[in-house]
């Protein structure tokens, strides 16, 4: 049961908002991709500094990242919401009339360079110039919420009303959400122990495709996605951290993963030669940058939550078995360059083939 609606059950005002946020979404997806990873790449590149390409054992089920920190990597977290957030879930999303992206507000921001000409149109998504307020205030601590104007009740306009937000539900109160939903739990995290207690917050942060008890941004991103099934209406949460190099994206489709690639000169004829892609119309479309060893290009993994990660069937309670995994890689391709308007993603099998070298394979159990 989603706690949002398909299509074919809206009135045909609803759908065309939809229609509207989903083109929105595609815009923010493409400059998320351009700030999280392709400027991230920029930054290391202007200090002479190697890049930290994300290894394919990362981009597995349960696959750990290095405890690394790149100042180089840009990180950030934010909420994109179809509808407008009520005012009764202040007490967990941090919205308030001091962090609300009004002029006074944010020239009061002592990490923001914005001058006294500040346009107050800039905010919302549909202007020109929201591009640039946007990478003014991804930089900053905690969370940007982008969501349907509440002072515009019968006109679907977005803005990004609030920014500083930060995401105080508990990390254990999320967990147990989670877990009750799933029937492995009837009300209490700890009705079956401590120990039960644990496997499900470890298996919390599995669900949602993260390594297990990260901090910060990736933390609260998972918090906020789980908070805002409370909502009925379709969410989008973005993150991106120092550590894991990689654009996290979660939505109503599920889990995504997006990182760089470097690919050698036979893994791209390769690649042309099963698609029928001319090499040129592939570097132009897909390589963001060469180097000596290879190509760089941008590749997404999609996961998919096995039966053990759904609602049952029956509704009857289930134990929870630690060693059985709860997502598994759904789809995996190379996506065009975001300004790239004629070429779709190209399915390609990194995960579990030579492309990217050898990994260690992973020994859980699966679906």
């Amino acid at each position: 049961m989603t706690h949002w609606h398909y299509r074919e059950e809206l009135s045909r005002a609803d759908r065309l908002r939809r229609s509207y946020y989903e083109l929105l979404r595609d815009d923010l997806d493409a400059y998320m991709l351009q700030y999280g990873l392709i400027e991230s790449y920029r930054n290391f590149s202007l200090k002479k500094i190697p890049y930290p390409f994300v290894e394919k054992r990362e981009l597995k089920p349960r696959g750990r990242i290095p405890d690394v920190e790149w100042d180089c990597q840009n990180a950030f977290l934010v909420i994109f919401l179809e509808n407008s957030l009520p005012a009764a879930h202040k007490k967990y999303i941090r919205f308030f009339e001091d962090n609300k992206t009004t002029k006074t507000n944010l020239l009061r921001s002592k990490a923001l360079t914005l001058s006294d000409n500040y346009d107050r149109s800039q905010k919302y998504l549909e202007s020109v110039h929201f591009v640039d307020f946007l990478k003014e205030l991804l930089p900053v601590d905690y969370a940007l919420l982008i969501q349907k104007d509440p002072s515009r009740k019968n006109r679907s306009r977005y803005v990004l009303s609030h920014f500083h937000v930060k995401i105080d539900w508990p990390i254990i109160e999320a967990a147990e959400d989670l877990a009750r939903d799933l029937r492995y739990i009837s009300k209490d995290i700890y009705e079956k122990g401590d120990k039960y207690a644990e496997d499900i917050q470890k298996k919390f942060f599995e669900y949602y495709g993260m390594p297990v008890m990260v901090g910060g941004r990736r933390t609260a991103a998972i918090v906020a996605a789980q908070y805002l099934k409370r909502i009925p209406c379709i969410a989008t949460v973005y993150a991106g951290s120092c550590e894991s190099r990689a654009l996290y994206r979660i939505s109503e489709r599920g889990v995504s993963k997006t990182v760089l690639i470097k690919l050698s000169g036979k893994e791209v004829e390769q690649i042309c030669r099963e698609n029928g892609l001319a090499l040129r119309r592939f570097r132009q479309s897909y390589v963001l940058a060469s180097e000596k060893e290879g190509a760089i290009c941008i590749f997404q993994t999609s996961y998919a939550h096995t039966s053990h990660a759904r609602p049952t069937d029956d509704g009857k309670l289930r134990e929870i078995k630690p060693d059985l995994n709860w997502i598994r890689v759904d789809a995996q391709h190379l996506l065009p360059k975001p300004e790239i308007w004629r070429d779709p993603p190209i399915p390609l099998n990194v995960i579990y083939s030579k492309i990217m070298g050898p990994s260690e394979e992973e020994g859980a159990s699966s679906d």
